[in-house]
């Protein structure tokens, strides 16, 4: 008998819902919010309200593009959180509801570590390497820059994360420094393909052990515009490609770092990426050279899993019901939520 799980995702200005059937991917819908662009940020209440219009239509949608029907759904998976509250608290009662009217479990999920877990996915028709445990994947998205180490699918071990802000904080935050609209670290990525990141340099933070910082950064780079642009006015103009490569290339070096530092110390050499910033080019790129330098096996996602999505909160889910890690009915989200 065939074990199918409908996935909810909604921690952030994201809707999405997806359904897992056996492990395997039969569909993934993806409402986005572009209301947050005229505000340069994701602005929380515009988020929860626009999660109340999309979520119904969103998820019948995915069970529609599934080719399901409802009472074949055996469970209901949703992002608990980490992530903004008044989003988080549509996604969990909605699925509440859902499960109560279908009289069938729910599965929480924490948002984070369904990220790592879309290495797991399948597709009919797709081939994909799976990660052999333990495995270390570096987490870096606009809220969380984690090194993790992955046992099983339901057992991590947090082994260096950011002590202020994350990786994908800065790439907007320098971003929003030079002129870019939000979100800017896709921006900074495009632009640092045509320019040389080798033109300016920046200070990286001297942190112990393998844990990030990138706040200073952030603060290094804004100085260092305010400088220059007071003796040239069109330096932003006259050298935006050359900024945003080389910028990218500081955060980029910082981040694969810690995560050599931490694969030679783990002796672990299956590495992946996971979270929004693992679409970006530098830090793919770096990846696959590491790899042919150490010999990793690595894992890097499609991009369609890099972003927020309910595939990951459902092939989450997934192994939680094998496990049956259920979630009762006063369940609440969480705005800060540890593994």
């Amino acid at each position: 008998m065939s074990i199918t799980i409908l996935g909810i995702e909604s921690s952030c200005d994201d809707t999405s819902a997806a359904i897992i059937q056996d492990g395997y991917l039969l569909s993934n819908v993806i409402a986005n919010q572009n209301v947050h662009k005229a505000y340069g940020g994701v602005v929380p209440e515009l988020a929860s309200r626009a999660h109340q219009q999309n979520i119904i239509p969103v998820v019948d949608m995915a069970i529609k593009q599934a080719g399901i029907n409802k009472n074949e759904i055996n469970a209901v998976a949703f992002t608990r959180g980490p992530g903004l509250l008044g989003s988080l608290l549509v996604g969990t009662s909605f699925s509440k509801s859902f499960a109560l009217a279908l009289n069938i479990p729910l599965v929480e999920v924490n948002h984070l570590q369904a990220h790592m877990l879309v290495h797991f996915i399948k597709e009919k028709n797709a081939e994909r390497l799976i990660p052999e445990f333990p495995f270390i994947c570096l987490l870096v998205s606009g809220g969380h820059t984690q090194l993790v180490k992955i046992n099983n699918y339901l057992e991590m071990e947090i082994i260096g994360q950011t002590i202020d802000d994350a990786a994908g904080e800065a790439f907007d935050k320098c971003a929003k420094v030079i002129g870019l609209p939000y979100p800017g670290g896709p921006l900074i990525d495009k632009n640092a393909q045509e320019g040389n990141k080798y033109a300016f340099t920046f200070s990286k933070p001297r942190i112990k052990e393998f844990d990030y910082s990138f706040s200073g950064l952030k603060t290094s780079f804004l100085y260092f515009i305010r400088d220059n642009h007071k003796v040239n006015p069109n330096f932003i103009n006259e050298n935006m490609n050359d900024l945003c490569a080389s910028i990218q290339n500081t955060i980029v070096d910082i981040l694969m770092d810690k995560l050599i530092a931490v694969s030679k110390k783990t002796g672990i050499k299956n590495i992946a990426i996971a979270g929004g910033v693992s679409a970006n080019s530098g830090l793919r790129n770096a990846i696959l050279d590491e790899a042919k330098t150490n010999q990793w096996t690595t894992f890097i996602p499609e991009f369609k899993f890099t972003t927020d999505n309910a595939a990951m909160i459902a092939i989450t889910g997934y192994y939680k019901y094998l496990n049956n890690d259920f979630a009762s009915q006063d369940i609440a989200p969480l705005a800060r939520f540890k593994y």
